[in-house]
């Protein structure tokens, strides 16, 4: 007797472990936090915002492309997500028009296009694992996703993002971020 669920077939591209592999310590840890941290919140989906909060606390890279006083007001405000404006956001999709709109539970759209993007950025640089400062580039190059709306809240310009992360990465002093 034929089995009554037909088999299906091989999932096409790169499994679970291949896509850890491709991802360092660091931004594994955000996806982590930001997988919790949407459960904890009672989110459909795990969005942008999510990973920027996570990178924010668990990449220390992350952190040193802001000053002192932009990471506060950044932290601050994204502490606010659960018990202020993010519950405007707990019944929507986020969808920044860059992917189609997938109505599951997962990942939003924009923060799979995001992290797609990051591994990228880090093929194009030779590294073979993606990091915190690769998803950061991605998350500021969606002018439409939520988490380039916290940070324009928190005074933050998306725009100036990707120049900060090359000085980190190249070790140079980022300095003060424009307004």
């Amino acid at each position: 007797m034929p089995p009554r669920i037909p088999r299906q077939p091989a999932e096409r591209g790169p499994n679970r472990v291949e896509l850890d592999a491709r991802l360092s310590a660091e931004l594994l840890s955000a996806m982590a936090g930001a997988r919790r941290r949407a459960a904890r919140d009672g989110d459909r989906q795990i969005d942008t915002a999510h990973l920027l909060h996570s990178l924010l606390e668990s990449d220390p890279q992350v952190r040193q492309v802001f000053d002192g006083p932009v990471l506060a007001r950044l932290l601050g405000y994204l502490v606010q997500r659960s018990i202020g404006y993010g519950l405007l956001w707990q019944s929507s999709v986020e969808d920044s028009g860059s992917v189609p709109v997938v109505r599951e539970a997962g990942w939003s759209p924009a923060a799979a296009f995001a992290m797609d993007c990051a591994r990228k950025r880090s093929e194009k640089r030779g590294d073979p694992q993606a990091r915190g400062l690769d998803l950061l580039v991605a998350l500021a190059a969606d002018t439409e996703c939520r988490a380039v709306e916290v940070l324009g809240r928190a005074g933050v310009r998306a725009e100036g993002l990707e120049s900060r992360v090359e000085a980190a990465e190249g070790g140079g002093v980022a300095g003060e971020l424009p307004p």
